[in-house]
């Protein structure tokens, strides 16, 4: 199976749009969203571009392969505008004999890691920085980065898992 690991698009419609372009470019069986998708969030400011309902109609378009999860700037009213489950903490993908568990960051994360076991990959967001690694205790963490606002020096990326390995794909 392969996923597409999308996070923090933070209602940039032009950032989604390249994200999904490169998506369809590789291929993929799910989507799997990591949260933050319509608001830009208090401390991020207004970003240019800014179309929450264009990216909630981008998302429906593809909704029968999108797994959701809620992040910190997602609320009730975001349900609404999208249709797909979208307000869980977090939720679980098996791909090819890997376990993902998916979050956006803000609860669960490396210094709160969630009880899933060796071998196992914890999937989030929320720092808006790429992160691949594994950590001493055998876990491997997974951050695709931000779809629209990067930090930290990164670019805009995505995330990317083609049955096999896990890597990031800039934007």
């Amino acid at each position: 199976m392969r996923i597409v690991f999308m996070s923090d698009i933070h209602g940039v419609p032009s950032a989604l749009e390249a994200a999904l372009a490169k998506a369809d470019e590789l291929g993929y069986d799910k989507i799997a969203l990591l949260g933050d998708l319509l608001y830009h969030g208090p401390r991020n400011g207004v970003p240019d571009f800014y179309d929450p309902v264009k990216v909630a109609q981008l998302l429906n378009a593809r909704k029968d392969q999108i797994i959701a999860v809620r992040g910190n700037c997602d609320a009730e009213v975001d349900q609404v505008m999208c249709q797909f489950p979208m307000m869980s903490d977090y939720a679980l993908l098996e791909a090819d004999g890997v376990q993902f568990f998916l979050t956006h960051g803000h609860l669960w994360n490396e210094g709160n890691p969630p009880p899933i076991g060796m071998g196992n990959v914890l999937v989030h967001g929320h720092t808006h920085v790429p992160v691949l690694k594994t950590t001493e205790a055998g876990l491997t963490v997974f951050n695709p980065g931000s779809t629209s606002l990067p930090k930290g020096g990164s670019s805009r990326s995505i995330g990317y898992f083609d049955g096999r390995e896990l890597r990031h794909i800039a934007l």
